[in-house]
This record gives C-alpha cells, sequence and structure tokens, in this order.
C-alpha cells in the first residue's frame, strides 16, 4: 500500500481512528529512517517541557533521537483516535511506573497504549478498555548468552532450549524473551513479576501457549499472544487481554510510520499465535 500523508497539527486534532476492544493497532516507526533535521525540530515542538528536559539528559545523540520520535509517536498516534491536540495530551503511571493516558482526558482514558523500543525501531500498541503489551528487539545487534535464561527463565523453557540447535539458539531465546516481556508489560507490573513464575511453549511452530503459577493470581486464558518479525532484524511479540465477549484473536493493524508525516499499513505475517 503506498504512503498516505498525514498532517498533525499540534494545536489541534481530529479523531480518525477507532480503538476498539476487538482490536489492536500498532505503529512501527523506524527512527534511524527519520534524518531531516526541520522534521526533527518539528517534533520537539510536540514535547511537553518536562519531556524537553528528559530528552536532555541523555548522553548519546542516538539516545535523545530516538526519546524525541518516542514522544511525537505517542503524541500525534493518540491524537489519531480522540480529539485531543498531541500537545494536550497528559499521562500518568501506576505503581510500577507503566505510563497511562489521566483520567481527565474523560473517556479518552480508556484507551490503552504501550511502547517497546530497541537500535532503530520504536513499537507502539494501542487498544481500548483491554491491557495490551509490546515488546520489539534488534536481534542484529544483540547477543545474549543462554545463561541469562537460566537465571531467569522457567525450568522448562531452560530446559527447552538447551535442546534447541546451537544455530537456532538465539532466535528462540528471544522467542521466548519477547514474550515474557509483552506479558508483564500487559500486567503493568514489570519485573516485580518472576520471570520464572510463567512460562511459553510452542505446541508447534506457529503456536504459543502460555502458563501461570498459582503464585501470580493470573489465569492464562485471559491473554492473547502474537509474534511477527518487521523486518529480518526485529522480532516483535504483542500481548492483549482477552474481552469478556470475544475469546479469539484480536485484529491486529500494523502501520509503519514517520509521525505526522505518512504511513502505510504492513502486512505482516503471524510468526506464532496462541492457539
Amino acid at each position: 500500500m503506498a504512503s498516505e500523508p498525514v498532517q498533525v497539527s499540534p494545536r489541534a486534532a481530529t479523531a480518525e481512528l477507532s480503538a476498539t476492544r476487538d482490536g489492536v493497532d500498532v505503529w512501527l516507526a523506524f527512527y534511524n529512517e527519520i534524518d531531516d533535521p526541520a522534521l526533527l525540530d518539528r517534533f520537539r515542538g510536540l514535547l511537553s517541557a518536562e519531556e524537553r528536559q528528559q530528552e536532555a539528559r541523555f548522553h548519546f545523540a542516538d539516545d535523545r533521537k530516538r526519546y524525541r520520535v518516542t514522544r511525537a509517536l505517542v503524541r500525534t498516534a493518540l491524537s489519531r483516535y480522540a480529539p485531543v491536540a498531541p500537545l494536550d495530551w497528559s499521562f500518568a503511571t501506576n505503581a510500577y511506573g507503566r505510563p497511562h493516558i489521566a483520567e481527565a482526558h474523560g473517556d479518552a482514558a480508556e484507551i490503552s497504549f504501550n511502547l517497546s523500543h530497541t537500535r532503530g525501531l520504536i513499537a507502539l500498541a494501542v487498544t481500548r478498555g483491554q491491557a495490551v503489551g509490546i515488546d520489539v528487539e534488534n536481534l542484529a545487534v544483540r547477543e545474549v548468552s543462554t545463561g541469562i535464561a537460566d537465571r531467569f527463565f522457567a525450568q522448562a523453557e531452560v530446559d527447552e532450549l538447551a535442546t534447541t540447535p546451537p544455530s537456532r539458539q538465539q532466535d528462540r531465546f528471544f522467542e521466548y524473551w519477547t514474550f515474557k516481556e509483552s506479558y508483564i508489560k500487559a500486567r503493568g507490573m514489570g519485573l516485580s513479576i518472576p520471570l520464572d513464575q510463567f512460562s511459553f511453549h510452542f505446541p508447534h511452530e506457529a503456536a504459543v501457549q502460555l502458563a501461570v503459577q498459582a503464585e501470580l493470581g493470573d489465569d492464562a486464558a485471559r491473554w492473547n499472544f502474537a509474534q511477527y518479525r518487521p523486518t529480518p532484524d526485529y522480532l516483535l511479540a504483542l500481548c492483549v487481554e482477552c474481552t469478556d465477549r470475544q475469546r479469539t484473536r484480536p485484529q491486529v493493524t500494523v502501520r509503519k510510520v514517520v509521525p505526522t508525516v505518512a504511513q502505510h499499513d504492513v502486512d505482516l505475517p503471524v510468526l506464532k499465535a496462541t492457539l
């Protein structure tokens, strides 16, 4: 699908998209592809005073750029779902530091979102009235020791990883890792949830199942998972809470975006999904 222009004013916004309980929109911003100084200045104009101060605290230029694009993405994307100008969004955090739309925004506060970023890519998931978690990893720049799995993963995951051929172990590790990150982010509790108290199983290469220990007080059946590769270098996992009236897999729409400039839908095959 060809790119379509998207102009978002910092002072006015008209909702064009509908965040629903039956679907999730995933926005992908490859920030390394954004190098127009004027555009990056425009993004800075969308940031709050507090966000500008936070941006200045980053030592490395890549981190400052990623942060600026991230905040511009969140503010402009959310303004596609509610008649709130990008500059006017305000946010709060829960007890674990997870951000959400402030209650002062009324009905718009029902919009749920979650962010993830890795070298070169920012991913934003948006839905309504249900928890959502997203994680993305750059496999080209990250290589990990499987000893991390030995220390933090559930025993069933450690055992399965040990039987994986060495050439596949890095990919398999990140399949586990991105699913686990998406789950703890959807729960809104981050690493306060021990990673060894829940586990993922792959009945076959296109399927994933969650198992949760009783200590976590959760029902594995209330979560849907899916995994994608935005490009060969990236792996992305999505965790979405099931609604009371829908237990089937939510409709996921993926869009590649340059905030305030252009977007196009991306047809990504699902690598793994909840049975």
